[in-house]
C-alpha cells in the first residue's frame, strides 16, 4: 500500500535509536517494543512502557529545535509531541498528526466558587481533532502501528475512539473497521463513516463490540487498537498529564476529577506524574485521582468501595454517557492501582446529574461540555460534599468530549 509522504517517511522505516522497552503490568515480563505488541501472552495484561535509558534534563532543548546560530532542518513538533522526550517516538520519526494536544486549561472562577474549592481548571479536551480525547490516544498507537507495517485496524468504540481511528487511519492510508453499539449516537456514527471509516453495529455494549473486533483481527490480521490491548494508546494519553504540569508552571494540581471508562487517560496521567517527578521536572507529591463513572455503569466505584484490588463485570451497563459505559475495562487493575496509590477514589453520579451539570456548566462557562464533562462536574460536587475535596484544593476538572457529537 503506497502511503502519502505526510504520513509515512523515511525515517519511520528506519527507526533506529528505540530506547524504551515494554513490561507487563502484571507479572513484569518484558516484552519487545518492535512489532505490533498485543497484552502480555503470560498474563493477559496490558504493557506498560518504560524508559530505563532515557534523560529527561530541564535544560535541554524541545526534539527539532536547531541550535543558536544554525539552520532549522525540521519544523519543532508541535501539540503533544512537543513532549517527545517523554514519547515512544523515535529520533527524526515523523509522527501521524492532526495537530492533537494543547489543548486549554480554562480557569473557572465560578465554578470553584459553585463547588467551595480553592481553584478549578477544566482541561476541554472537546479541541482537539475530532473532538475529543481519543486523537492522543489514538494519534500514537497509528504512528507506532504503521511504523511497524500494519495497513488495517479494527476497534470497538462507544464513540468517540472509533471516530478518532476513522480519522487517523485515513491520514495514513490505511483501512479502519469500527464496530460500535446501535446505541451510539447518530451524529457519532455519522462522523466514523465520514473519515471513510467501515462501520459495524453491534446490538450490545462495548464489550461485545470487543469480542467481534477481537475476531475479525484474528481472521483478516487487521491489528487491533482496543483500549490497553496494545501498549501505546495510553503513552499519547499521557499527555494529558504532561500538559497539565506545563500549563500550570510546572507545578502539579492537589486532585484531579477524570470520567472513567476504559481508564487510559486516568492511568496515563499517573505515568505522566510519577515520570516528571522522577526526572526532576515538578516536586511535591502526585494528584489525588479521582474516577467518576455513571450510577448504570460502575465497576471502579464498586471496587474501590469494597477495597478490591480488581474489577468485577457490570451486569447490563447503561448510561446515556456513552464514554463511560465500559463494563469490565481491561485497565480495571492500574486504575484501581493509580486511584490507590495516590489518595484518591471514586464516584457514581446518576444520568440525571450528569446531564443537568453538563447543561449548567455549559451555560456558567460557555464550554461544550459533553455528558462525561457533566458527570465530572457532578462528581466533583459529590466528592466536595462529602470531604474527599477540600476547601482550599487546586482541582482539574475534564471535558473529554464535544457535547454536539451526541446531539
Amino acid at each position: 500500500m503506497t502511503r502519502p509522504d505526510s504520513a509515512t517517511t523515511d525515517s519511520q522505516r528506519d527507526l533506529g535509536g528505540i530506547d524504551w522497552i515494554l513490561e507487563c503490568s502484571g507479572c513484569s515480563r518484558a516484552g519487545d517494543p518492535e512489532g505490533l505488541p498485543t497484552v502480555c501472552p503470560d498474563c493477559g495484561q496490558p504493557w506498560l512502557v518504560r524508559y530505563p535509558e532515557r534523560r529527561h534534563p530541564l535544560d535541554a532543548r524541545e526534539p527539532g529545535e536547531a541550535p543558536p546560530g544554525s539552520s532549522r532542518k525540521r519544523p519543532t513538533p508541535h501539540g503533544m509531541w512537543r513532549h517527545q522526550r517523554f514519547l515512544p517516538v523515535a529520533p527524526n520519526e515523523a509522527p501521524i498528526t492532526l495537530g492533537e494536544g494543547n489543548t486549554p486549561l480554562l480557569d473557572l472562577p465560578r465554578t470553584a466558587r459553585d463547588l467551595g474549592l480553592g481553584q478549578v481548571w477544566l482541561k476541554d479536551e472537546s479541541l482537539n481533532p475530532t473532538g475529543s480525547f481519543k486523537a492522543r490516544g489514538l494519534a500514537m498507537a497509528v504512528t507506532r502501528a504503521v511504523a511497524a507495517g500494519a495497513e488495517r485496524f479494527v476497534i470497538p468504540t462507544a464513540g468517540n475512539a472509533g471516530v478518532a481511528l476513522a480519522a487517523y487511519a485515513a491520514r495514513a492510508a490505511c483501512q479502519a473497521t469500527v464496530f460500535a453499539p446501535t446505541s451510539t449516537p447518530r451524529t457519532i456514527l455519522a462522523q466514523i463513516e465520514g473519515f471513510g471509516g467501515e462501520l459495524r453495529l453491534i446490538e450490545g455494549h462495548i464489550g461485545d463490540c470487543g469480542r467481534a473486533a477481537r475476531e475479525l483481527s484474528a481472521q483478516t490480521g487487521a491489528f487491533d487498537v482496543s483500549t490497553l490491548r496494545e501498549p501505546y494508546r495510553i503513552e499519547g494519553k499521557k499527555t494529558l498529564g504532561l500538559e497539565i504540569a506545563e500549563q500550570l508552571g510546572w507545578t502539579l494540581p492537589d486532585a484531579i476529577v477524570y470520567p472513567a471508562g476504559g481508564g487510559t487517560g486516568l492511568i496515563g496521567m499517573w505515568l505522566a506524574f510519577q515520570q516528571l517527578l522522577a526526572a526532576g521536572w515538578v516536586t511535591g507529591k502526585p494528584p489525588r485521582l479521582f474516577a467518576v463513572q455513571s450510577a448504570g455503569c460502575a465497576p471502579v466505584v464498586r471496587a474501590v468501595e469494597a477495597a478490591a484490588d480488581q474489577c468485577e463485570p457490570w451486569a447490563e451497563p447503561w448510561t446515556i454517557a456513552s464514554g463511560l459505559r465500559v463494563p469490565n475495562p481491561l485497565g480495571g487493575r492500574l486504575m484501581l492501582r493509580a486511584i490507590r496509590e495516590t489518595g484518591g477514589g471514586a464516584v457514581a453520579v446518576s444520568d440525571e446529574e450528569l446531564a443537568e451539570q453538563a447543561r449548567i456548566g455549559s451555560r456558567r462557562e460557555g464550554v461544550d461540555l459533553s455528558p462525561e464533562g457533566g458527570a465530572t462536574l457532578a462528581g466533583a460536587a459529590r466528592l466536595r460534599a462529602r470531604g474527599s475535596l477540600a476547601p482550599d484544593d487546586r482541582v482539574v476538572l475534564f471535558n473529554t468530549g464535544a457535547g454536539w457529537l451526541y446531539r
